[in-house]
């Protein structure tokens, strides 16, 4: 058996970049419908924000942008920390969300037959 074989082609840490990409870009539009394209409908979240667990269904993070709206100002970059054939995880270094506040988050993506769909999501606020 021959172990020096690439399991991942690079055509698929484009497409799990792409799908964090999905849930900035529905970020900066304020969008919970277009967020809502990059996730599994059985995602999870957790994380602080200002203080508080924030946890539960993917919803919660619908819920977050549908009370606070766009994020036109938002930066981010996006890096590849893990990737298998069937999963992965993307750091998402975030600045200046629709709140103004600063986060990493951390996705969890599994690649499904229609395509990769993040299925968790925990996420670090930090102080202003």
């Amino acid at each position: 058996m021959n172990s020096n074989i690439k399991a991942v082609p690079t055509s698929q840490y484009d497409a799990v970049i792409a799908v964090a990409q999905q849930y900035v870009d529905g970020l900066r539009a304020g969008s919970s419908e277009g967020v809502a394209q990059a996730f599994h409908r059985d995602a999870v979240m957790y994380g602080f924000t200002n203080g508080e667990l924030l946890g539960g269904p993917i919803s919660n993070l619908f819920d977050f942008i549908n009370t606070n709206g766009k994020a036109p100002d938002i930066t981010t970059r996006l890096d590849v920390l893990a990737i298998t054939p069937t999963t992965a995880v993307v750091r998402v270094d975030m600045e200046k969300d629709a709140i103004g506040a600063n986060y990493n988050d951390y996705l969890t993506l599994i690649r499904l037959a229609d395509g990769w769909k993040v299925i968790a999501k925990v996420y670090h606020q930090f102080a202003a």
